[in-house]
């Protein structure tokens, strides 16, 4: 719903933040109409996604709700992206993060301006206003990230456990895309076309320069805040959600950093949680005003009295459902010293409650999972769109090796990290492990709770990854995401196991066969019921400022398609993700965005293995049409991945650009 406030709103279009060295990043404003004369603080959005065209329906709604609400709102194009300067030739660089802080310096010394600054993101901008926050300016006073990490390697688009992420190459695909993309003339005048040619020149495919750091090294460290929390000095509000790829950073960011600080998880994907799904969508915009009262404004509203962690718990629901149903919990503190380890130990085909003497005498058990375990496992980071999450899980556990519970005799409630611990073996160097927790209901379906990878090369550490020796034994800890999740009694726990997750990560160079022996455990953070939840604040309905008017012209479409040839036997997930066309009236701009992502196999062969994202972006306004195409394949050896990129612009009927890469890159443990 749109906000009732009524204070009025100035917006400056375009505004020039200069740079140290000439460059000029393109801000776009949104001010009290006051705020020259009685100057306020100020809130920065600082982004890659173009202000002017992608971004402009959202970036409204948002930075007009802050500016009605006594705040001046800046949303400004990085270095190389949408109507600014320069080339954009990575996620992070030092020099991303220096012209951040100099944008803050610009912004505290404006008029509208009372030289205190927050910085507010979601996903890149929830990335960088941790990074800049641990540079210290010291004009930036708050910080809120949504959906971001504080750690590049571990908890990123990129790997999971040390096991390379496909969503590694449909991100790269999605920033090739985007960097491809001209300024627009109406902001930069004559000098668009050279700006555009240098971008289309010198941008270039990230996934190789991705590809090359298979391993944590100081390419992963550099920006990653973990390395030194105390970097740290103003209060963080860190949120995200269950269905979201980052939430395991808000538990590391509230137990770690010593600042005020609180974190919110709820049931949502990758958006903003006044935009997403599933489950309740909340006023968070609301909450992000009383954040920055208290931090910015010195007004004593009482959030820093609140409990240090709020998050959703989710009911049992069925795998096909897009509602999440639930209940608000809290924690005073975190780790909460309320939290008590529930174990089981995995035996043949059962959990068994009592982890602490693991059962010696049950028979090993082997598993080499097909490369269908996957295919039905949605997105790493998922958009909360009903295609991309998770469905039933039995389609997955036919590969797998599966232990229940027996029908929960009582509600069994946990927040937290679930731990699996394995006796094992394999019969390759490279291995990977594939876990899954999940509910299993009455009726026997199956939900997915959550999961986790580990690549075991990487058993012990991500920095210096060593072989497996075959047939040796190894204990290892998979540690699954973060979650908040109610198992009815009668319901039973579940717990699955693989040896590929295709095509969520890439599988190991030549299947692998696991052996587990006995003496596996499950950990659960049992969580028990706080009679102080019922009394929690109310997070309401959202509530955002009014956008630009638009015209539809060609609706969005989303397909998540799982195709098996019986003829060929190949296999094919595709993936369509078409944001469709739409003009914004006001500046007479149409604009469309198309993505088709592909993962095919044939015959159970790892040679097969393909990954394929095309992108299509256009915008037209009068006699001014652009269009740009962008594709990305991925392949592998058992020693290399083999990297396909191109690159064409068009202008008018013309196309006056066109590249390709082709890149080779060691495989490197993975």
């Amino acid at each position: 719903m749109n906000d009732g406030h009524a204070a009025a709103v100035t917006v400056i279009e375009n505004s020039w933040i200069p740079m140290p060295d000439g460059c000029r990043l393109a801000a776009k404003l949104w001010l009290p109409a006051d705020a020259t004369d009685h100057p306020v603080p100020a809130i920065l959005e600082y982004i890659p996604y173009r202000k002017r065209d992608f971004r402009a329906v959202r970036d409204s709604e948002i930075h007009g709700f802050l500016a009605r609400h006594g705040y001046a709102s800046v949303r400004v194009d990085l270095r190389g992206s949408g109507d600014s300067d320069g080339v954009l030739h990575d996620e992070y660089l030092p020099q991303e993060l220096a012209d951040g802080v100099e944008v803050i310096r610009w912004i505290a010394a404006q008029p509208w301006c009372n030289g205190r600054v927050g910085m507010i993101g979601i996903s890149w901008g929830g990335f960088n206003g941790l990074q800049i926050a641990a540079l210290q300016p010291p004009e930036l006073q708050a910080v809120i990230t949504v959906c971001s990490s504080d750690d590049r390697y571990t908890d990123d688009v990129h790997y999971m456990g040390g096991c390379l992420l496909t969503d590694n190459l449909s991100w790269a695909s999605v920033m090739l895309s985007y960097n491809a993309c001209p300024p627009d003339p109406a902001i930069v005048g004559e000098r668009w076309r050279d700006l555009w040619f240098q971008r289309l020149e010198e941008s270039g495919p990230w996934l190789k320069t991705w590809l090359e750091h298979q391993r944590r090294d100081a390419f992963w460290q550099h920006a990653s805040v973990c390395e030194d929390f105390a970097a740290i000095r103003c209060p963080v509000f860190a949120v995200s959600g269950w269905a979201d790829g980052y939430c395991n950073t808000v538990f590391r960011l509230i137990r770690h950093l010593d600042v005020p600080r609180k974190g919110l998880v709820g049931p949502w994907g990758h958006k903003y949680p006044h935009m997403g799904g599933p489950g309740p969508s909340i006023d968070f915009l609301g909450e992000c005003v009383r954040w920055w009262d208290r931090w910015l404004k010195d007004i004593d509203d009482g959030v820093d009295a609140e409990p240090m962690l709020r998050a959703w718990m989710q009911d049992s629901v069925s795998p096909i459902s897009d509602d999440r149903p639930g209940r608000w919990v809290a924690e005073d503190e975190w780790p909460s010293r309320r939290l008590q380890t529930r174990a089981y130990v995995l035996t043949p085909g059962r959990l068994e409650p009592g982890g602490d003497n693991a059962v010696t005498n049950a028979p090993p058990l082997e598993i080499r999972s097909p490369l269908s375990v996957g295919m039905f496992a949605g997105k790493w980071c998922s958009y909360s769109e009903s295609t991309d999450l998770p469905t039933d899980q039995r389609l997955e556990d036919g590969g797998s090796l599966c232990f229940d519970t027996a029908p929960l005799e009582e509600a069994v409630e946990i927040l937290g990290q679930p731990v699996v611990e394995l006796e094992l073996s394999a019969d390759q160097p490279q291995a990977m492990v594939a876990v899954r927790l999940s509910d299993i209901g009455s009726e026997g379906t199956v939900t997915l709770v959550t999961y986790g990878l580990l690549n075991l090369s990487h058993r012990g550490g991500h920095a210096r990854p060593e072989p497996v020796r075959p047939g040796e034994r190894y204990r290892v800890s998979v540690r699954l995401n973060h979650v908040a999740q109610r198992f009815p009694a009668g319901n039973r726990i579940r717990v699955a196991i693989s040896t590929s997750y295709w095509p969520l990560a890439w599988p190991s160079p030549v299947p692998a066969a696991l052996t587990l022996h006995p003496g596996g455990r499950l950990l659960l953070p049992s969580r028990p019921l706080r009679e102080a939840d019922a009394g929690l604040l109310d997070l309401g309905v959202p509530r955002v400022a009014p956008g630009p008017t638009t015209t539809l012209l060609v609706p969005a479409h989303r397909e998540w398609t799982v195709l098996f040839n019986l003829a060929t036997n190949e296999a094919t997930l595709q993936v369509i993700d078409n944001d469709g066309q739409w003009r914004l009236d006001e500046l007479g701009l149409t604009i469309g965005y198309d993505v088709t992502e592909r993962y095919r196999y044939a015959n159970d062969d790892y040679a097969t293995l393909r990954g394929e994202v095309v992108n299509s972006r256009s915008f037209e306004r009068g006699d001014w049409r652009i269009v740009v195409a962008t594709r990305t394949q991925l392949t592998s050896t058992p020693t290399h991945f083999h990297l396909n990129a191109t690159v064409d612009a068009y202008e008018g009927d013309e196309r006056v650009f066109s590249t390709t890469w082709n890149e080779t890159v060691p495989r490197d443990n993975i």
